[in-house]
């Protein structure tokens, strides 16, 4: 399957189930309602309780002092601050398990779509493949996320070594430690791309063998590896997915700036092109979704027949001739 074969299919896909962007939505509109519910009036009634008034603090040099003296305040407001990270922890946990409980009911539509090209969206199929994935792609959500933090923190000790040459070299010579500097940031930008990039295609790549291949939540990141090894052309076609998409969102950002010059209407006509940007790129993300999951089906999953030579394989009608020879020599020796 070429590129453009797989991003075809990817919209075709996404196209027949659009109802997964008003799933997206929905899980974005119940996130934002859950803030405010498990945030918002904990502490808003801690605020009561504790007897804060906020009229103290309208202006900006207010809040300042507080961060400049945060021992007497973390001292006299330690219950509200234990409320306020219990709230934002609890908080964080049910919109991360929503999102991959939300996560699996799109990947199990998408590759189910891609199994019946006759399938149609529908929300029983969805909370099925949704509860029948949730815990496989928790596990693995978790092994990505150890995999990302290790990657951080190499990044962070070679970015440490960077600034500590750097700055011996200032003491030397300030042209070479710019010249150093550069250098070494230059390389230290292009690692951390292809290891951000490595990581999320493999992510991705192990997501799509954990569907299809229906492993549990540690092999699919094996079998990604596998894949991008032997397949490197499908590396390649996550990073172009993913440069499209940086470059459609940052000219949606663009198309938007000029709402904020207009002082009173821009506001108001901000508001449904946010709407309607947010759509477009929840679109452009689920088809680069089913775009992928397109191409490791094709070929991993389900391969391309491989078309022999016509001088490994004769043609029908030589065939044919061949065995009409046959049978008349044998009526000629009997």
């Amino acid at each position: 399957m070429t590129y453009i074969e797989a991003i075809k299919d990817g919209f075709r896909i996404v196209h027949r189930n659009w109802q997964l962007v008003l799933v997206q939505i929905s899980m974005v509109i119940v996130s934002t309602a859950g803030f405010f519910i498990i945030v918002g009036i904990p502490l808003a009634i801690a605020f009561i309780i504790f007897g804060i008034d906020l009229t103290r603090y309208t202006e900006i040099k207010d809040i300042f002092r507080i961060f400049k003296e945060p021992t007497g305040i973390i001292s006299k407001y330690l219950g509200l601050l234990l409320i306020v990270i219990a709230s934002l922890l609890l908080y964080i946990i049910l919109v991360s398990m929503l999102g991959i409980y939300v996560f699996g009911g799109t990947v199990g539509v998408i590759g189910r779509a891609l199994r019946d090209k006759t399938l149609k969206f529908s929300m029983h199929t969805f909370f099925n493949e949704a509860k029948r994935l949730f815990l496989r792609i928790l596990g693995f959500t978790a092994v990505i996320g150890i995999i990302l933090l290790v990657a951080a923190f190499i990044l962070g000790i070679l970015g440490g070594g960077i600034a500590a040459l750097v700055s011996f070299a200032k003491s030397q010579d300030s042209t070479l430690a710019l010249f150093l500097g550069t250098s070494f940031s230059l390389i230290l930008m292009i690692i951390a791309l292809a290891l951000i990039l490595g990581i999320l295609s493999i992510a991705l790549y192990g997501v799509a063998a954990l569907f299809f291949k229906n492993t549990g939540p540690l092999k699919p990141l094996m079998e990604a590896i596998r894949y991008l090894v032997r397949n490197p052309l499908a590396f390649w076609l996550y990073c172009i997915l993913f440069g499209g998409y940086a470059v459609v969102s940052f000219l949606v950002l663009l198309l938007g700036y000029p709402f904020k010059l207009i002082p009173v209407i821009g506001i108001i006509l901000s508001f449904p092109y946010q709407l309607i940007s947010y759509v477009f790129s929840t679109y452009v993300g689920l088809a680069i979704i089913a775009t992928v999951f397109a191409y490791y089906y094709s070929t991993e999953i389900f391969p391309e027949p491989v078309i022999e030579s016509p001088v490994s394989q004769p043609p029908a009608a030589e065939e044919a001739t061949i065995q009409e020879t046959d049978v008349k020599d044998t009526m000629h020796d009997s």
